[in-house]
């Protein structure tokens, strides 16, 4: 049970190839950060962000609900004794999710929105996994930069 509301659109700042195959297949690298495997998205469509994260594209996810359900389904069949969970990033101050969570101020123009999973049993490595959780093309749609709309 969640106590907290996804926003209704999530934003993937990005290289085109990858995001293409985020969009078709739902390929996603979770990374670690902060002793947990992490996916970052923005709640945010700003222009400054293609260059922030040096993207040509971004994958705009409209159905988040149906989204993060199925990531996190998809990191228990891959990574069963992970624990996973998903807010917004606080930035400036300690997060109530903890430090996976915080941010410097600087960074708060980024507005994200975080999937993390950290590992139940300590000697679990932390290296980037690879996850496909099916087609998104039902509820999702890749812009490039030039169709930045205000």
């Amino acid at each position: 049970m969640h106590d907290y509301q996804r926003p209704p659109t999530l934003y993937r700042y990005g290289v085109r190839e990858d995001l293409e195959l985020a969009l078709t297949q739902g390929q996603f690298i979770l990374r670690p950060s902060n002793s947990c495997l992490t996916l970052s998205f923005s709640q945010v469509w700003d222009r400054k962000l293609f260059e922030l994260f040096s993207s040509d594209s971004c994958l705009i996810i409209h159905n988040t609900e149906e989204f993060g359900e199925r990531i996190h389904r998809a990191v228990q069949r891959t990574l069963p004794s992970w624990a996973g969970i998903d807010g917004a990033i606080e930035y400036g101050t300690r997060a109530a999710l903890g430090a996976a969570f915080t941010k410097t101020a600087a960074e708060a123009q980024e507005q994200e929105w975080q999937f993390a999973w950290r590992a139940m049993q300590a000697q679990l490595s932390l290296n980037p996994v690879l996850i496909k959780i099916g087609s998104l093309e039902n509820f999702a749609e890749l812009r490039s930069q030039d169709t930045y709309l205000a």
